[in-house]
């Protein structure tokens, strides 16, 4: 078959990336032979396979289980994304033979991802991957952002022949059997999201701009020069910590000023500690120059991280505090509701069954005479001690006036008897 005949089959082309935009992204195009005719498979089709527009909800272990026992089939697959698909990616899979691509191309080919979704697997084979280049966006990085020569999660070395190997969209390469296993939609190595998040709006009037997240519990609402919801978020629920979305800065509501230790590096989106460089104090000192002898360099460094140390205790503290009384307060609503609603519900129920009604009166009515009669015992029982405290009290006092008694007859039998003896002499 001449080349002409071969260029007629090459009907689409894809423009891909793959990387960390942050760091360094790589450029390339696929030819994908066209699936007009499902009938019918290319000619000069390879063991090489393109499953176009996977939600990007999926994740590798998701993707890894949907495929099945095609997985062992697989010696390489590579995520990576199409120009203009914001919420979908695509996996180039390259098979051991073509007999298994073809197989996969036939079972898989217009299958949905999940019976809840209307989303179909797009499989195409791919004639050619030509990449383009490669646009650095930050100075040399650590080896992290290079290929691997090692999986990542078991230290083995990365060979086709013994595992098949997946490569993250940000170019960090796993065996298939360990990312399997990764149930998350970021990268074990440098956590970068294939699920990038939309643009955020305020809960309440949907405005896209100065924009605060309660770091207690989520809520993004707009700030004080909008409508002001993050503000009243915080007066209804005491949460009075905000992170601004713009520049990842934490206010604090209580003491009207911000609290924030960390910022995200704008480089790498690694949370670094922020510069204070050039600060000046009241005394005109600049902060950046002074402390030049090592040992009180050393003594205001530890100083700094007690005084940190002990703020953050306090606040955590008072954190969990409110937090405690927030959602007592939210248990207590609860079930004030859930009582109401059931009473409402008995009640209900009981109308619409006269039976149920007239059950009811004499369950109430049970229920007063045992009340009725437990106070009865109550009262008996209460009786029934004091009776037994006042007839112990008269016997006590019985044996006092028998033990007096007999205490005068000794006494009038030894008078007795003394005048006897007088008398007698």
């Amino acid at each position: 078959m001449d080349s002409s005949t071969s260029m007629c089959n090459l009907t689409e082309v894809f423009y891909f990336s793959s990387g960390n935009p942050r760091i360094e992204e790589t450029r390339g195009v696929m030819h994908l032979f066209s699936n007009d005719v499902a009938s019918q498979l290319p000619v000069e089709r390879k063991p090489l396979l393109c499953v176009l527009c996977v939600p990007n909800h999926m994740t590798y272990s998701d993707f890894c289980q949907f495929c099945g026992s095609f997985v062992q089939h697989m010696l390489e697959m590579r995520i990576v994304r199409n120009d203009g698909m914001e919420d979908c990616y695509s996996i180039l899979i390259r098979f051991d033979e073509q007999k298994a691509a073809d197989t996969f191309h036939k079972h898989f080919s217009g299958r949905r991802f999940s019976s809840l979704e209307e989303e179909t697997c797009d499989v195409l084979f791919a004639a050619d991957v030509h990449y383009t280049g490669s646009i650095e966006h930050t100075q040399s990085l650590p080896a992290s952002s290079t290929e691997q020569p090692f999986c990542p999660v078991c230290l083995e070395r990365l060979d086709q022949d013994t595992s098949g190997i997946l490569t993250t969209i940000c170019n960090h390469s796993f065996h298939c059997s360990c990312i399997s296993k990764w149930t998350d939609s970021s990268c074990p190595v440098c956590r970068y999201c294939q699920q990038q998040p939309g643009n955020s709006t305020c809960s309440i009037c949907q405005s896209p701009e100065n924009l605060w997240m309660c770091v207690i519990c989520g809520f993004v609402g707009c700030g004080r020069y909008k409508e002001a919801h993050a503000t009243r978020h915080w007066k209804e629920t005491q949460h009075c910590y905000a992170l601004e979305l713009e520049t990842r800065r934490v206010w604090d509501y209580a003491g009207d000023n911000y609290v924030h230790r960390l910022i995200q590096s704008k480089t790498d989106g690694k949370l670094v500690e922020l510069n204070h460089h050039g600060h000046h104090d009241s005394d005109g000192c600049c902060s950046c120059e002074c402390g030049t002898d090592p040992g009180f360099s050393e003594t205001i460094l530890n100083s700094k991280v007690e005084a940190i140390v002990n703020e953050y205790n306090d606040l955590l503290t008072s954190q969990l505090e409110d937090q405690k009384m927030y959602f007592e307060s939210l248990l207590q609503e609860v079930e004030e509701e859930i009582e109401r609603e059931t009473k409402e519900a008995v009640e209900k129920a009981l109308c619409q069954n006269p039976r149920l009604m007239k059950l009811k009166v004499r369950l109430d009515k049970c229920v007063e005479e045992k009340k009725f009669h437990d106070d009865i015992n109550d009262n008996l029982t209460r009786n029934k001690e004091i009776w037994e405290a006042k007839i112990l009290e008269i016997e006590e006092r019985e044996k006092k006036a028998l033990k007096m008694k007999d205490e005068e007859i000794s006494e009038l039998e030894e008078q007795i008897a003394t005048l006897m003896e007088s008398i007698d002499t």
